[in-house]
């Protein structure tokens, strides 16, 4: 049977800070754990938290990171020192592993099967998430990674990873789960679609130079015209992109689209330039995105889910208090809607979830495991 515990601890104290939450994690588990994920805010030394972790718990495996906030049970601790521990124990092994990037290819990658499960959290500064998950997916099809990028650090070099019993400033820090474990994933993008789907009939790169045969700035006046005055709001204040994900799903809405942000447009020609390359054929649609939205979309993605055994909860260091008017907004909802789970995780500068078929990096989402027994 799958076990999992989680605890948080705001002591000022790093080792103190760390044993608190280790030892309420471990308070269901009735033997050693598999696997430690382990979350700190910036105000405590990492190696003490690490070596504190592995003294009060003594996990098969361990990994996590200092992050900028951090998530434990149904809080969200932005302002002050912060420990979450969450272990589980696995009936089978779990594979952990260290990745590094050489300029030419992806280093220390297991050896595995598609449609594997594996938690990743990386150094946004040395690590490109985007060719790894690019990389992942044409070698092995159907493999889900879940996770995020370190934050809350600066200048370069200064990421924090934990591997092990070991610090690492660079790279990423992951762990392959076993198969016989269901794993949802739940990611939740925060947007809501606005005006039509089009289909991009001229594009270079992140250049749409046309949408259904006009220029994307001419559809958007369009969209715009027929907006109430909420919408048009949101439209002048932050415009994304969905795409399609999966041409041939049913529908256009929620889920079936990879959201990126508009970069840009150019007034004499209507063309506009995203964050992402947009090949011809495929359909988007715009996005607006409010803390109103962003509620929504996390809620209904939560929405007639079974308990699971716990959760991880990888949410962008946007949301928080700088989205939502009350605190501990994520946390607080999935403790709500799922009974109550054990869950840790921290604010990411870059959220991993998969969308359709592969997996993602994303900004400004919630990006879910749920981890429920087998059978």
């Amino acid at each position: 049977m799958l076990e999992i515990g989680a605890g948080l601890s705001t002591e000022a104290r790093a080792r103190p800070a760390a044993i608190e939450a280790a030892m309420a994690a471990r308070e269901p588990l009735r033997d050693r754990a598999t696997l430690a994920l382990v979350f700190s805010s910036t105000h405590h030394d990492p190696a003490e938290v690490v070596d504190a972790v592995r003294e009060a718990a003594s996990p098969g495996a361990l990994l996590g990171c200092v992050g900028e906030s951090v998530v434990g049970r149904d809080r969200e601790i932005e302002d002050g020192p912060a420990v979450a521990v969450w272990l589980a124990r696995f009936p089978e092994p779990v594979e952990p592993y260290r990745l590094g990037f050489d300029g030419d290819g992806f280093v220390g990658m297991p050896e595995g099967e598609p449609g594997e499960t594996h938690i990743v959290i990386a150094d946004p500064f040395s690590f490109p998430a985007d060719a790894f998950l690019d990389e992942l997916a044409e070698q092995r099809p159907g493999t889900t990674v879940i996770g995020g990028m370190a934050s809350g650090v600066f200048p370069p070099g200064s990421t924090r990873l934990f591997f092990g019993d070991e610090v690492v400033a660079s790279g990423a820090v992951g762990v392959r789960l076993p198969g016989g474990v269901p794993v949802r994933v739940v990611v939740s993008q925060g947007c809501r679609p606005v005006g039509p789907a089009f289909t991009v009939t001229r594009a270079e790169g992140n250049l749409i130079e046309e949408l259904g045969g006009r220029p994307p700035l001419d559809r958007l006046r369009q969209i715009y015209a027929a907006a109430d005055e909420r919408d048009r709001r949101l439209l002048t204040g932050g415009l994304h992109l969905g795409r399609v994900i999966d041409e041939h799903s049913e529908g256009s809405e929620g889920g079936d689209f990879l959201i990126r942000g508009v970069l840009g447009a150019d007034r004499e020609s209507g063309a506009m330039a995203v964050g992402d390359e947009v090949e011809v054929g495929e359909t988007v649609r715009f996005h607006v995105r409010d803390a109103d939205s962003a509620a929504d979309d996390l809620r209904g993605s939560l929405a007639g889910l079974e308990r699971p055994r716990g959760a991880l909860l990888f949410t962008c260091n946007g949301r928080g208090s700088r989205l939502f008017a009350a605190p501990d907004h994520d946390a607080s909802l999935v403790a709500k809607e799922l009974e109550e789970p054990p869950v840790a995780g921290f604010f990411a500068a870059g959220e991993l979830g998969p969308v359709g078929p592969r997996s993602f990096l994303h900004g400004f989402t919630a990006s879910l495991a749920l981890f429920y027994d087998a059978g």
